[in-house]
């Protein structure tokens, strides 16, 4: 009887990583073709049922990781190695975009294993965007039937694996544990519509666990025109513009600051649904930065006060301790 696919991948993943097989040995031993076999070893990581650790206090980045702690008063601070993107060319951008991102996902979800494994009952409070995304896909291994998954910000209107209500779907079925959402926009309409949603009985429940979270991870963005919030259409060119005129520089979970991590006076920032800074302050704070353009915004959000751990690629970490 021929195999299913699923069986074929872990048959295959368990020959490559932990039997030590190459892939043209894999594939003699499956009676495939190596292409299918590359294909299947990328799935199986991309789908999380590999999950790769490393061990980074041997790669040489723990200088950076003190000086980071020091200057912004970090409980800790993880780096992934530097990969020399400093000169890459535009046509390698999305490449350098999206080796950051893996990096930093693994990195994230060892330490959230760890946290994990540390408190069966730990409430995750969680944010949104790729780098999130990365996590939970290499987030494998652990089961937490007690945890409590939890979205600090409304959702998304796009159906994309980094929309808060999927992060907290994929984490909750990963580990078994309970997941929780804000059933509410992204940003309201207007600050009456917010009033009301916030009245909700549902809503009050949710953000009552957010508020009492355990610890909560979170990412950072940066205001422009390539920044995700404009290319999925979550702001107007306009909006971006008068944002920058504010001041703003970057975005946490919809929360717009300046370079001094303070929230700025716009109206967006009435409109958006999500823990506000001081309500972030009360809670211990892992940021995740994936990606050398988002260091203002990450030097601007290490300057608020609200973040307690920092996990960061090594390139971003340089671009950041270079940062006046």
């Amino acid at each position: 009887m021929p195999l299913e696919d699923d069986e074929l991948m872990i048959r295959a993943a368990w020959y490559y990583y932990v039997g030590g097989l190459n892939q043209e040995m894999t594939a003699n031993r499956l009676g495939l073709t190596r292409a299918r076999v590359n294909k299947m070893l990328s799935e199986a990581r991309e789908s999380g049922l590999v999950s790769i650790s490393i061990d980074h206090q041997r790669v040489g980045v723990l200088p950076i990781e003190d000086l980071l702690s020091r200057r912004f008063g970090l409980d800790f601070c993880i780096s992934t190695p530097a990969f020399g993107f400093h000169d890459a060319s535009p046509a390698d951008s999305d490449i350098r975009r999206q080796i950051a991102f893996r990096a930093v996902g693994v990195a994230a979800a060892n330490h959230l294993k760890t946290l994990l494994a540390e408190n069966d009952t730990i409430t995750v409070g969680t944010g949104w965007g790729r780098t999130i995304e990365q996590m939970t896909l290499h987030l494998a291994g652990v089961r937490a039937p007690h945890a409590r998954f939890i979205s600090v910000m409304g959702s998304l209107t796009a159906n994309n694996a980094y929309n808060p209500f999927e992060v907290v779907h994929n984490l909750a079925r990963r580990t078994g544990a309970q997941g929780f959402f804000l059933p509410v926009p992204f940003i309201a309409d207007s600050v009456e519509d917010k009033r009301v949603l916030l009245s909700q009985r549902s809503v009050v429940k949710a953000m009552e666990i957010a508020e009492t979270a355990s610890v909560c991870i979170i990412s950072a963005g940066e205001l422009t025109e390539e920044s995700l919030l404009r290319s999925q259409g979550m702001i107007s060119k306009a909006e971006l513009e008068s944002l920058r005129a504010a001041g703003a520089v970057g975005d946490t979970n919809g929360i717009f600051f300046d370079r001094d991590g303070r929230q700025v006076d716009h109206d967006l920032n009435q409109r958006t649904i999500a823990l506000g800074f001081e309500q972030l302050k009360t809670l211990p704070v892992i940021l995740l930065i994936a990606g050398q353009e988002k260091a203002e915004a990450a030097k601007a959000l290490l300057r608020s006060g609200i973040v307690n751990g920092l996990i960061i690629d090594g390139d971003a970490a340089e671009a950041v301790a270079l940062l006046e």
